[in-house]
């Protein structure tokens, strides 16, 4: 029985954290881009820093109309946002945050996380393909393609960090972390991170969902709850690859408080790097799609497999 309320425990602490975090993350993106671009409604609404920012979008989306369109699959228009938000909920489950933290420690954790991150693409398919509109599938058809080229050097990034680990698990890359693997693994940390932003169609990766030319891609006909959903998941989807980067290059719970206050030392971690997905939003034009596919295929995978190398010569070498 104990052990039983102990796992209930932990999975609502899980469940609280994702509900709260990803807010958080929105606050701050909401922040970060009303001051570089100089947005007054963010600034302002609610009084205080514009602290009702937040609640306002909330609002704005209880009060719109749920629409399905007349041509489009009901069912799998309707289960879309779920099959896209509810992934990032699963892996979070084996996120460490400090030592014994986590909700459900795995001996193959990382490879756990990767399989359930890549189901999240296919809420965004479902979306895309459900709607009966051209430019939804064609939305969702660049969503496509876009997980074909970055899938690779994402997996082989976190594959890296696992080979110099020795271990696939979560808690284990971090106790074996040292502060040397800043230097080390740098380069499958830029291309874990990059490939990353092009998973969960971040700019300047955001092709599917280009306004200019497809509207809004894959969420065009969604409105009200289902479409404040897709945006869940998407700030959903900014904590876990913070949480992935901070665990498997960035040291997790390591740091001044390692011992008494790691949590701590592995949120702040995490903070920093989602305000660097804002801040890359913000500063960086959207790829073309030929630019998009040169850069994974002919950058990424290349630095990547270069990275693989260089780590199994450095194993061989500790060995």
């Amino acid at each position: 029985m104990p052990e039983l309320v102990e796992v209930v425990l932990r999975l609502l602490v899980v469940l609280g954290a994702f509900l709260m975090v990803p807010l958080l993350v929105g606050q701050v993106e909401h922040k970060a881009m009303a001051h570089m671009q100089s947005r007054l409604g963010p600034m302002y609404a609610g009084g205080f820093h514009g602290w009702a920012q937040l609640v306002a979008d909330g609002v704005k989306f209880v009060q719109k109309e749920d629409v399905v369109p007349a041509a489009a699959d009901r069912h799998v228009f309707k289960l879309a946002p779920a099959v896209a938000l509810l992934p990032y909920l699963v892996v979070m489950i084996a996120i460490p945050v400090g030592p014994g933290l986590v909700g459900q420690e795995l001996d193959v954790g990382i490879f756990f996380v990767l399989a359930v991150m890549g189901v999240g693409v296919i809420g965004t398919l479902m979306g895309g393909w459900s709607s009966a509109n051209k430019f939804s599938l064609l939305g969702g058809i660049r969503v496509a393609a876009q997980l074909v080229a970055y899938e690779l050097p994402f997996i082989l990034a976190a594959a890296s960090v696992a080979m110099a680990a020795g271990t696939l698990s979560l808690s284990g890359i971090v106790m074996a972390w040292s502060p040397w693997w800043l230097l080390w693994q740098a380069p499958a940390a830029v291309v874990f991170f990059v490939a990353g932003l092009a998973e969960l169609q971040r700019p300047p990766f955001d092709m599917p969902v280009a306004d200019a030319e497809l509207v809004f891609g894959p969420y065009t006909e969604y409105g009200g709850l289902r479409f404040a959903l897709f945006i869940l998941a998407e700030y959903a989807g900014i904590v876990v690859l913070s949480a992935l980067t901070t665990v498997l290059f960035l040291g997790g719970w390591h740091g001044p408080f390692e011992d008494q206050l790691g949590w701590l030392w592995t949120l702040t971690k995490v903070f920093l790097v989602a305000f660097v997905v804002v801040w890359v939003r913000v500063a960086y034009p959207r790829f073309r799609e030929d630019q998009l596919q040169r850069l994974a295929w002919q950058g990424l995978v290349p630095l990547v497999l270069f990275q693989l190398a260089i780590t199994a010569v450095g194993v061989v070498m500790m060995q």
